[in-house]
C-alpha cells in the first residue's frame, strides 16, 4: 500500500510540475522589430511564405511608422504573391501606391501589380479547367498590360523596363489568341457577324500579332456565311496580299 502510495504522490507531483511549466515564449511578442524582420526575411528567402506572412502581418500591424515599416509592406506583397493570394496582393500593392506615390521603388510596385494581375487571370482559368468559357473576359491580363505600360513609361530607366516590355508582347499575343478562340466560338454557333467583329478587333489592335492571318481567315469566311459579298472580297484580298502564302481561300 505504502509503495502504491508513494508511486501516485510522485506521479501527481510530476503531473503538477508539467502543468505549472511555462509556456515557450513566442518569438513574435518578444523580439525587437530588428530581430523580427530579420526571422521574416529568413523565412521568406526559404520560401515559406505562410509564416512569412503572419511574422510581416505582426510588424506591420505593430510598428506602421517604423523604420522599417515601407520595406516590410514591400515584403508582404511578395510573400502574398508567392502564397498564391494575389487578391491581397493586389489590395497591398493599392494601398502602398495610395500611401506612397513618390517612393523609391514604385517602379517594382507596379511591376508587381503586373504579375499579381496577370496570376489573377491564371489561377481563374485554372479553377474552369474542363469548361467551355472560351467567352470570359480576361480583365485582369488586360489590366496586367496596363501596369506594365505605365511601368515602361513612367520608369524608362528601371531595371523591370525591359522584361516588362516583354510581357506586354506576350500579352498582346495572350489576348489576341483569346479573341480568335472567341471568334471561333461563335462561328461555330452561327453567330457570324460576332465572330467578324472579333476577327476585325484583332486586325485593327493587334496588327503585329501572329493571329492576324487566321482572324482575317475568319472575316472572310463570316462575311460569306452572312452575303456580304463586297467585304468578303475586300478582306480576301487583304489578306492575300498580307499572307501571299495563304491557301484557305
Amino acid at each position: 500500500m505504502k509503495a502504491n502510495f508513494l508511486l501516485i504522490s510522485l506521479l501527481a507531483l510530476t503531473l503538477s510540475a508539467c502543468a505549472s511549466k511555462p509556456k515557450e515564449p513566442d518569438v513574435a511578442s518578444t523580439a525587437t522589430p530588428q530581430t523580427l524582420y530579420q526571422e521574416a526575411k529568413t523565412v521568406l528567402d526559404n520560401g515559406l511564405y505562410n509564416r512569412a506572412i503572419e511574422l510581416l502581418q505582426v510588424l506591420d500591424s505593430r510598428y506602421p511608422f517604423g523604420p522599417l515599416a515601407r520595406q516590410v509592406q514591400l515584403d508582404l506583397i511578395y510573400a502574398y504573391y508567392k502564397s498564391g493570394d494575389v487578391d491581397k496582393a493586389i489590395a497591398n500593392i493599392d494601398r502602398f501606391i495610395r500611401l506612397n506615390p513618390n517612393h523609391a521603388e514604385l517602379d517594382y510596385v507596379y511591376y508587381m501589380r503586373g504579375l499579381s494581375n496577370l496570376k489573377s487571370d491564371q489561377n481563374a482559368m485554372h479553377s474552369m479547367l474542363g469548361i467551355d468559357r472560351s467567352d470570359r473576359d480576361l480583365a485582369s491580363t488586360r489590366q496586367a498590360f496596363d501596369d506594365f505600360k505605365l511601368l515602361v513609361s513612367s520608369f524608362p530607366d528601371s531595371k523591370y523596363a525591359a522584361e516588362s516590355k516583354s510581357r506586354m508582347l506576350t500579352i498582346k499575343n495572350t489576348l489576341a489568341q483569346h479573341e480568335l478562340l472567341i471568334a471561333d466560338y461563335y462561328m461555330r454557333r452561327g453567330a457570324f457577324l460576332a465572330a467578324a467583329n472579333r476577327g476585325k478587333y484583332i486586325v485593327e489592335f493587334y496588327r503585329d500579332s501572329p493571329m492576324v492571318e487566321q482572324a482575317l481567315e475568319v472575316m472572310v469566311e463570316a462575311y460569306g456565311k452572312l452575303g456580304l459579298t463586297k467585304l468578303k472580297q475586300d478582306t480576301a484580298a487583304v489578306l492575300q496580299l498580307n499572307f501571299p502564302g495563304n491557301k484557305r481561300f
